[in-house]
């Protein structure tokens, strides 16, 4: 693929090079390790500085084939995607659609994440996207049902573990500098997940701070 896309043989050295660099990951353990270098033949480590290149290169090439193919009429589907992330919304033809996936991405030399890979009903059960739940909500009220988005409960980890590795007690940076920190964290957090149903985890994220405001005080932080 990389001489029909790449000319420059010095950029193509470069690739070479960052493809065979260790990229240090944590197991499900938490463990640190050392994963891809010079022994590595498939894929690139995750983190590495040069995936989200590749990974738009390859999906330029699937999503023209999509569109010039016409699979979008013919699985009345869309496909909506982010560098190497990507959901195809289909009316009755999700299954044609997952195994014309398959079959193109086989050729392109790649596979698909099995364990992330699913077909759902959106209708009665949610899937997770770029940080969103998608699918079935219930208004808090009354219970009524409604097809809807929120942040999805690992979206919500991951801000609130951020958190508490900003206000832990062993930070002992002064407060204005922490303070400014949170608010950018926050902001920014916020911003990205203003769409849908969004109070109940804007909710949780604020009390995380307190708690964890209030435990960092009671220790005795001079922040």
């Amino acid at each position: 693929m990389w001489p029909r896309r790449i000319v420059d043989g010095e950029v193509l050295r470069l690739i070479k090079l960052w493809l065979k660099t260790p990229i240090e990951e944590r197991d499900a353990d938490g463990k640190r390790r050392l994963a891809g270098g010079k022994r590595s033949r498939c894929g690139t480590p995750q983190g590495g500085v040069v995936s989200p290149l590749l990974a738009n290169l390859y999906m330029n090439r699937f999503l023209k084939h999509w569109r010039f193919t016409g699979c979008g009429e013919a699985f009345r589907a869309q496909i909506i995607a982010y560098a190497d992330d990507f959901v195809i919304l289909s009316c009755g033809h999700a299954a044609e659609a997952m195994m014309w996936t398959k079959a193109v991405m086989t050729k392109l030399g790649l596979s698909l994440n099995e364990a992330k890979t699913s077909i759902r009903d959106a209708r009665k059960e949610r899937f997770e996207f770029l940080g969103y739940s998608f699918g079935p909500h219930y208004w808090w009220k009354n219970g009524q049902r409604y097809l809807g988005a929120s942040p999805s409960k690992k979206s919500v980890q991951r801000i609130k573990a951020k958190i508490s590795e900003l206000l832990v007690p062993g930070n002992k940076g002064s407060w204005p500098d922490v303070r400014d920190r949170l608010n950018k964290l926050l902001i920014g957090w916020s911003a990205y997940f203003s769409h849908g149903t969004r109070v109940p985890a804007y909710r949780a994220v604020d009390a995380h701070v307190t708690m964890t405001a209030c435990e960092t005080s009671s220790a005795g932080d001079t922040m």
